[in-house]
């Protein structure tokens, strides 16, 4: 039997379309690859040094000094399993009896110093301000991250962090100015087990028929 290995966005492209899904994980056939802005990538890497900066200090960064629902937080301080984690094909990692895979690597973490639970920190920047619905499109991603970390055998809160950065203006000098919006998730773990396993059913079945713009002529 064929052995899976899935992301949370490949998990994505299951709910987006099931048969881009199947035939992207068969191997049979893929998307095509559009452009991708190199911003964000550039951005999270900055990011995380500059998060970094604030952790050995013992610090929150500005952006969450001023929410005080950070009052009783800290960043997760452990160097090397925060450097393990970040890496997507090595960090947040399950495997199940069959061999099949769920990976996922995390912008970050925070830790409740009340009662030394973990709570997911995730980056994302925006060309433009957020709509009413703009952090709903990450829940998923954000169960996964728990849900690995639980299996990894670490406690995790209830909810997670989304902190959004978008423009907000140039300075005279040429510096970029950004607004952020941090956005507290309520998540579930146990929703993320049952997105793998029927992903993983899924892919042992026939091909879905429905099709969508992308598969349509496969």
């Amino acid at each position: 039997m064929t052995a899976f290995k899935l992301s949370p966005s490949t998990l994505n492209l299951l709910k987006e379309c099931p048969r881009c899904f199947w035939l992207s994980e068969h191997e049979v056939w893929s998307r095509p690859n559009g452009i991708f802005p190199s911003l964000p990538s550039g951005m999270d890497g900055i990011l995380k040094k500059h998060f970094d900066k604030f952790m050995e200090k013992g610090k929150l960064p500005p952006e969450l000094c001023s929410k005080s629902e950070c009052e009783n937080l800290k960043l997760f301080d452990n160097k090397d399993l925060l450097k393990e984690w970040r890496n997507s094909r090595k960090g947040l990692w399950f495997e199940d009896k069959e061999g099949n895979i769920l990976h996922g690597g995390i912008d970050n973490l925070m830790v409740n110093k009340v009662n030394n639970k973990l709570i997911v920190l995730d980056y994302k920047t925006r060309g433009f301000p957020l709509k009413d619905d703009t952090h709903e499109h990450y829940q998923d991603q954000l169960n996964i991250y728990a849900w690995l970390l639980e299996k990894l055998g670490h406690k995790v809160e209830d909810h997670a962090y989304l902190l959004f950065y978008h423009p907000k203006e140039v300075l005279e000098t040429g510096e970029v100015v950004f607004n952020t919006d941090l956005k507290k998730m309520k998540i579930t773990p146990e929703h993320a087990e049952k997105l793998f396993n029927k992903a993983i059913k899924m892919l042992g079945e026939d091909c879905p028929k429905q099709t969508c713009v992308w598969c349509e002529k496969v």
